[in-house]
């Protein structure tokens, strides 16, 4: 097997409302891809399309935006994973490089929220669960993580509290983020204010503040071989490691106390295939869908033992200055959550970390950076680990 790189990323603005269509859109990420790598569309001999379908109106994307793009007669592949869509895509990307099929191929993730209304968004997210013996009876993802939060402040003392740290971390960063939806700074009082909207309730424990919002956006990555990769960047980035898992789609076959197995699972395996373990990570990038999700990611991926995640928090440790920085771009907590799009964006954030190119939101010096990525309520695990070093 071949070594791969990274050597282009790019991201549109993440909005609310997008005025143009799906193929203006993915364009946003891929030009500043293209123009990172110092690359042309003729460059890349192969793409992988990646959203989650259900969202689209246009059926088979993958052509659409292919064309608008310039990438035929190039093969174009379409990969869905539900919110991990593009991580999986750059697990496809490195397979197809490191055989040696194909040299360039661009990962192209992303998702326009607002083509369709609120209440379809949180109808068809709900179908993201078994459609015959969970999503009738109503589920909905606030109320499936709001389980995983009742089970962790259960055994292992997780305060309100700790949840909105969370959420104040994000905002943190999400300020200084012009790319970021939500750029507002968030206060712990907030949440104690029955006046204030961050603390409405919506499936408790979790409130407004703990719970991400929809988005429009596209990112793009674009995958090389070593030969390829050292003619085109100055910086690229190592893949390392790539690990992913599944789990039981319904939650009678989870275990609520263990955070989500998928992303331990996907942890153990990249790690594995990296050489290297949790202790080596400089930064990283977590899926904090919700405010808990962020806290058992630490405890999935070893940075913390099982129940020692709010003390993370607490302790101040996963900010920029920390032993271990997390989300330091305000991760989708201020991001927003465009599904397709929402694997490329941790992953253009880690490549800029480990070129030094993150601007107010660099961490000081990294070498090994991760991403964990999950898909629905942890059915999809996918976890990537890069390196500034061959």
């Amino acid at each position: 097997m071949k070594k791969t790189a990274i050597i282009g990323v790019g991201q549109s603005n993440f909005v609310r409302n997008y005025p143009g269509s799906i193929r203006e859109l993915a364009f946003d990420g891929f030009k500043e891809a293209v123009k990172d790598a110092g690359a042309e569309a003729g460059d890349i001999d192969a793409s992988v399309i990646c959203s989650a379908p259900e969202y689209d109106k246009q059926r088979s994307p993958a052509a659409v935006i292919a064309e608008h793009l310039g990438l035929n007669s190039q093969p174009t592949f379409y990969v869905e994973t539900l919110c991990s869509s593009s991580s999986t895509g750059l697990k496809m990307a490195h397979a197809m490089v490191a055989s040696g099929l194909h040299e360039v191929v661009a990962v192209l993730g992303f998702q326009k929220m607002s083509e369709i209304s609120s209440s379809e968004s949180q109808e068809r997210m709900g179908r993201g669960a078994d459609i015959q013996w969970e999503s009738p009876f109503g589920t909905m993802m606030p109320a499936y993580y709001a389980m995983h939060a009742q089970a962790h402040m259960d055994r292992y003392g997780t305060t309100p509290d700790d949840l909105a740290a969370v959420r104040v971390k994000a905002s943190t960063y999400g300020q200084i983020n012009d790319r970021a939806v939500y750029r507002k700074a968030i206060t712990p009082d907030m949440f104690n204010d029955s006046s204030n909207k961050i603390a409405n309730p919506v499936s408790s424990p979790l409130r407004v503040g703990d719970c991400c919002a929809n988005a429009d956006g596209s990112s793009c990555i674009i995958v090389a071989n070593a030969e390829k990769a050292k003619a085109f960047s100055k910086k690229p980035i190592w893949i390392l490691g790539l690990g992913a898992a599944s789990a039981s789609v319904n939650m009678s076959g989870r275990d609520l106390f263990t955070g989500l197995g998928a992303a331990g699972q996907a942890a153990g395996r990249a790690y594995a295939m990296a050489g290297v373990g949790p202790g080596q990570i400089d930064v990283a990038e977590v899926h904090d869908c919700f405010t808990i999700a962020e806290i058992m990611a630490y405890e999935n991926l070893g940075f913390a033992e099982p129940g020692g995640g709010n003390e993370l928090i607490r302790s101040k440790e996963t900010y920029k200055e920390g032993s271990i920085p997390v989300n330091v771009d305000g991760g989708l907590l201020s991001k927003g959550h465009p599904i397709g799009a929402t694997g490329g964006s941790q992953l253009r954030t880690i490549v800029l970390q480990l070129r030094g190119e993150a601007g107010e939101m660099q961490v000081k010096d990294p070498q090994i950076g991760l991403v964990h990525n999950i898909g629905g309520v942890g059915i999809y695990g996918n976890v990537t680990i890069l390196s500034n070093q061959y």
